[in-house]
């Protein structure tokens, strides 16, 4: 199977998550694209989705999937989304695609977090995968020089704006041993707005494809 076939694999086994007659979590990538494809297979049974990205809202609007305001929603029965890099205990990194913030929102909402990914996802340790950070932008030197501090080397992501209107710094060359304090630590930085570290709300669930088919994977 191909990295593509993969993700495919994952992003419709995550279907078997989604019940009849409620509101799903949709977040954003391309192992992402293909769980929304999936959902739309059973768009009628569902009452619509929750987006965490203007991408992902536009290919479910496409679709024929009804997409709500979160702040219309009381609860979400489940989110599904990948991830950049996530480990043995689902910590993750989040954010290649820069909709972590509203990821991070969806995901708290969410009672059951579903990841997606492909087996190249799957780490040992965080941080060889850059981590992004939103950052309000006159804040972007000040953030870049504390993120210094904690033994990262920033750089500011050219010619990307969040849908929130931030910048993204990408994180180098730092092994993240405690994800759920270092998550911590950065989001206290001011001009902060959040960071790729999905740690104190990780994944309940994850489904891994891989060359013989989709592992799952629960704590």
């Amino acid at each position: 199977m191909t990295q593509d076939e993969m993700k495919k694999a994952a992003g419709w086994a995550a279907l078997q998550y989604v019940k009849p007659d409620t509101i799903v979590g949709v977040g954003t990538g391309s192992t992402v694209n293909h769980f929304i494809d999936a959902l739309a297979t059973m768009k009628d049974d569902i009452e619509g989705a929750v987006s965490s990205s203007e991408a992902s809202t536009k290919k479910l609007k496409e679709l024929g999937i009804e997409v709500f305001d979160l702040n219309s929603v009381d609860s979400i029965d489940v989110y599904v989304d990948g991830a950049d890099e996530i480990n043995d205990r689902m910590d993750m990194i989040k954010g290649g695609g820069a909709a972590l913030t509203r990821e991070k929102i969806v995901a708290a909402v969410a009672k059951q977090f579903i990841c997606i990914v492909d087996n190249t996802k799957q780490v040992p340790i965080l941080g060889n995968f850059p981590l992004p950070v939103e950052v309000i932008p006159m804040a972007r030197s000040y953030v870049a020089r504390e993120l210094v501090k904690l033994g990262g080397d920033p750089v500011y992501r050219q010619g990307v704006i969040t849908d929130n209107g931030n910048v993204i710094l990408d994180v180098y060359n730092m092994q993240i041993l405690d994800p759920k304090v270092m998550e911590t630590k950065i989001n206290a930085i001011v001009g902060v707005v959040t960071n790729g570290l999905f740690a104190n709300r990780g994944a309940d669930v994850l489904l891994v494809g891989t060359p013989d088919g989709v592992n799952t994977v629960t704590l």
